[in-house]
């Protein structure tokens, strides 16, 4: 028996999975363009999940995002896509109900003479004639930093920060270097007057965290500190207490990810006493951050007492300006959430409260509005939960955690995410576990997935 959905792709001629991988990609950014939701660019499929829903094999549904690409690629519900179908003799398929009330696919009419036909080639000369008119602009101000400037480099920093735990780093990179060598440029000029200056090294500040939040993303810790040290300096330069705190926080993740827990837990601390008079979520990713960093150590005194002091600071936050730009910049519960499961399950305790810890920080994602998602975090969230069912012996359950994470594409596979399918990869080597069928499958698979991480540069 089949699936509907391996007869359509026949009738499409993509029983191939490289062929099928292309088209859902392509259908899934399609979406991502339709219903403005920037999670589900460049969102994919692994060949075994997608052999699972051609042969019948899948228990239930895909997850959520995934069938909402399938039913707008072949524009029919999902629950009959995955229905058993017999072979051909049947009931014609085209007569099957469709998903109503969706709008017909587009096709976009690439002309090979034409490059400007693509529309994907026609969004890159919009943005390069937008680059082009902002420089013409901040030289037509004349010898001031004129407020149309300023005002451009504020909502560019915002925007890039709401948009970055949420979408592939190739897509806003560019935007992102081009929007930091602006404000270097105005500051070397002399052309602010004090209060602009203090405005242009708060945003300076926040490009090259985020800048250095991009290089640790690529596996590159020395430019992601080099870049963080520029940032504090211009949150120094500006004066704001919540940005030098954020940044330490932000030396303290680079150290922990690069295998340096003394190092994430000095620079936590010392973001701590940068805090002490912040009001926002910062204060309460330090303690988070603490509580991680001291686990890798095995200090589970210490752990415990971080997870204490995030709870009482998430209880008397006030949203600061931080917060009110949001994504990379705020610390939102469900990320509250992973970060004190992660500590616990790298502490060892392997209990059953743990595991539910772990499962409520996934489902924390699941259900969490699109300014508290991240798909890093998720990740993160989903191979805690992972290692924990592991160590209870549960190798099914732990495989079911960690398939989205595998789903990810390669855009998505930062560093943070392929150290923690590490994680996993390693906990599956244990003595329990090191010939179990299961365990050497999601093995192998883990080292696939690995061995693809995020591009390096911009595509």
């Amino acid at each position: 028996m089949s699936t509907l959905l391996w007869h359509l792709m026949k009738a499409r001629h993509l029983q191939v999975y490289e062929a099928f991988a292309t088209q859902f990609e392509q259908a899934a950014n399609e979406l991502a363009d339709l219903d403005r939701d920037p999670r589900l660019r460049g969102l994919t499929a692994s060949k075994r999940t997608v052999e699972r829903w051609w042969g019948g094999e899948l228990k239930g549904q895909p997850q959520p995002d995934q069938s909402r690409v399938l039913e707008h690629m072949f524009k029919r519900p999902i629950a009959e896509l995955l229905a058993e179908r017999k072979p051909p003799g049947e009931p014609d398929l085209s007569t099957a109900t469709r998903v109503t009330d969706q709008p017909p696919a587009r096709v976009l009419l690439t002309n090979p003479r034409n490059p400007y036909a693509d529309s994907d080639d026609m969004g890159r000369q919009v943005a390069m004639a937008a680059d082009r008119a902002l420089r013409f602009a901040v030289m037509a101000e004349g010898n001031s930093v004129g407020r149309e400037t300023l005002a451009h480099i504020q909502g560019e920093v915002a925007r890039i920060a709401t948009d970055y735990p949420r979408v592939p780093l190739h897509s806003l990179l560019g935007d992102l270097i081009e929007v930091q060598d602006l404000t270097h440029r105005l500051l070397e000029s002399g052309k602010a007057k004090p209060t602009q200056a203090r405005d242009l090294y708060l945003q300076a500040a926040m490009a090259a965290g985020m800048l250095s939040k991009a290089s640790h993303d690529l596996g590159d810790p020395r430019s992601a500190m080099a870049q963080a040290r520029t940032a504090y300096i211009c949150a120094d330069q500006a004066d704001h207490h919540p940005m030098r705190a954020w940044v330490r926080g932000l030396q303290s993740l680079i150290s922990y990810w690069a295998g340096r827990p003394e190092d994430a837990v000095h620079y936590a601390t010392l973001g701590t006493h940068e805090a002490a008079r912040v009001t926002g979520s910062t204060s309460t990713w330090l303690a988070c951050l603490d509580a991680r960093a001291h686990a890798l150590l095995g200090d589970r005194n210490a752990v415990n007492d971080a997870i204490s002091r995030a709870g009482d600071r998430r209880e008397s936050a006030v949203q600061d300006d931080l917060d009110s730009i949001g994504g990379i910049l705020t610390f939102p519960n469900p990320r509250h959430l992973y970060y004190v499961a992660e500590a616990e399950v790298l502490l060892g305790q392997h209990s059953a409260q743990v595991e539910r810890n772990a499962e409520e920080a996934v489902r924390a994602y699941e259900t969490a509005s699109q300014d508290e998602w991240a798909f890093g975090d998720e990740a993160g969230a989903h191979t805690n939960l992972a290692l924990s069912r592991i160590a209870s012996g549960e190798l099914g359950g732990a495989a079911e955690a960690i398939r989205p994470v595998l789903d990810l594409p390669p855009a998505k596979r930062n560093h943070g995410i392929i150290v923690s399918a590490r994680r996993v990869q390693d906990a599956l080597t244990g003595p329990a576990h090191r010939t179990a069928r299961l365990s050497k499958d999601l093995r192998t698979e883990i080292e696939v997935f690995n061995s693809t991480p995020t591009p390096s540069l911009p595509r």
